[in-house]
């Protein structure tokens, strides 16, 4: 009996834990909402219909999902060392999130409340790992100025990307509306003149390989939820 009430007594605490973790969503909303307010009508609607894009072309239904086997991979990270996933998953569950690179604002908001919950989900037994196709130099960029405490590692050919299905080519309009801030080719290195890049995607992936948790969507201004992410991790076993 004590020892019962001492799992529901955890459970609690965990669950106010999450009740307490900030809305991800709102921070981008709220971003999107001030960096729109005076945006060209005829940009944003480049930028709606290559979501549409996205959508008509079935990104979401070949990529991998909850309880598919995740597949493993090696990629180096920011500082050229080499991770493997299925090593990795010796030592625990992993949080794996793509992000489309250091450029991003709504990646950059995504990556810092993901570091805000680090170590919750290190007390959960888990590690967490960003993916981005975007060069060493510039992951190393994003890690710095994020303040990342956590492996990003560079997917350059989106060879990983494509397998677990999360690959899109941008439109015309919209990739000359990135032109004109950013260089593909300057983050991706030649690949960035295939104008493709990963949709927004995160799993929890169990200590077997097997994904547990996913989110993914087609709008670059949606991202998982920290607290969902916790929630997942703690649903373990």
């Amino acid at each position: 009996m004590k020892v019962i009430s001492t799992l529901s007594a955890i459970a609690l605490s965990l669950t106010s834990v999450f009740a307490e973790v900030p809305s991800l969503q709102e921070e981008i909303d709220a971003k999107k909402t001030s960096g729109r307010k005076n945006a060209d009508p005829e940009k944003l609607a480049d930028y709606a219909a290559g979501i549409e894009a996205i959508k008509t072309a079935g990104v979401l239904e070949s990529s991998k999902k909850k309880g598919d086997e995740a597949p493993d991979f090696s990629l180096i990270d920011s500082k050229g060392s080499t991770l493997t996933l299925s090593e990795e998953l010796k030592k625990g569950p992993v949080v794996l999130t793509w992000y489309r690179g250091g450029w991003c604002p709504y990646c950059n908001i995504q990556l810092a409340a993901y570091q805000k919950i680090l170590p919750q989900i290190e007390e959960l037994g888990a590690q967490l790992i960003a993916v981005s196709p975007e060069l060493p130099d510039k992951s190393l960029s994003t890690k710095e100025k994020n303040e990342l405490r956590f492996p990003v590692l560079t997917d350059l050919n989106l060879k990983v990307a494509e397998e677990y299905g999360l690959v899109f080519k941008l439109t015309p309009e919209v990739a000359g509306h990135y032109s004109k801030f950013f260089s593909m080719e300057e983050f991706y290195g030649e690949d960035g003149s295939s104008n493709e890049l990963p949709i927004a995607a995160t799993y929890v992936i169990d200590k077997n390989g097997k994904i547990v948790y996913s989110f993914l969507d087609e709008d670059y201004t949606k991202r998982a939820e920290p607290k969902d992410i916790l929630e997942a991790l703690d649903g373990l076993e």
